[in-house]
């Protein structure tokens, strides 16, 4: 059966993505979130599962992690959530995290709990492609999970095809080099990067994640990219109107 990611990539259009913190605002939110985001037309979902020592996240996702850690949010608490999640949701579903909560957890009974619950992908910033590649490929592809790479603008041609090489979904694009974090546009820089990753025409489409927070960003991210991914803006409206200000904030992205 085709991973729903592969599926979801092939249709036409652009694709919005939304990253949220697992148990943020309150820890039983987790389902309604989900469900609201695909009620709203959302693509695909990055699940964050919160860590209490995040590399990559800007201060709004940091901020949300902790809250979520000190609401409970645990990898058992979140599986436990998901388990009948595919009961009434049929997007592609991806969990975000680093790779200390699973290696704890164990990795392969961490793969096998993400396929029982229909996880389709994980991202996880921390585990270096080489690494994956040589030790947990296999594993992953065992379970029918997708790993997602980040690359940014520092990141060479050689390692990009590497990392094109070991995909088999989609790269995750970082916009700039900094963490994660809204921005009201993007430079003449940041074009150019999205060109040049245009340009060298890898064999996995590209979907662009940081700095995106309103229709404006959105188009620009896609105009090169299969589609954009937003996190930051997303928790600060959820911060500020809660489960039910889902639909409002979907309608200002497109």
């Amino acid at each position: 059966m085709a991973n729903r990611i592969n599926t979801k990539l092939k249709e036409d259009g652009k694709l919005l993505s939304i990253y949220f913190t697992a148990g943020y605002p309150k820890l039983a939110d987790t389902v309604e979130i989900i469900q609201q985001l695909e009620k709203n037309g959302v693509d695909m979902i990055e699940i964050g599962l919160p860590f209490s020592d995040p590399l990559a996240d800007g201060p709004t996702i940091q901020k949300s992690s902790t809250a979520a850690l000190k609401n409970g949010m645990t990898t058992d608490i979140l599986f436990n959530q998901l388990k009948d999640i595919r009961k009434s949701v049929s997007i592609p579903l991806i969990i975000m995290g680093y790779f200390n909560p699973m290696f704890q957890y164990g990795v392969e009974a961490f793969c096998k709990k993400c396929q029982e619950i229909g996880i389709d992908g994980l991202i996880i910033p921390d585990l270096p492609v080489d690494v994956y590649h040589e030790e947990y490929q296999e594993m992953f592809e065992k379970y029918g999970l997708i790993n997602v790479f980040l690359i940014t603008p520092q990141t060479s041609d050689e390692r990009i095809r590497f990392i094109d090489s070991v995909s088999n979904g989609f790269i995750y694009m970082v916009s700039s080099a900094s963490v994660t974090g809204a921005q009201s546009g993007f430079g003449d820089e940041q074009q150019t990067y999205f060109q040049r990753i245009a340009d060298m025409k890898l064999d996995n489409p590209q979907i662009v994640g940081f700095g995106i927070s309103n229709s404006e960003t959105f188009e620009q991210a896609t105009k090169s990219a299969k589609g954009a991914i937003i996190g930051s803006a997303f928790i600060k409206h959820l911060n500020g109107h809660g489960v039910d200000g889902i639909s409002a904030f979907t309608k200002t992205i497109r």
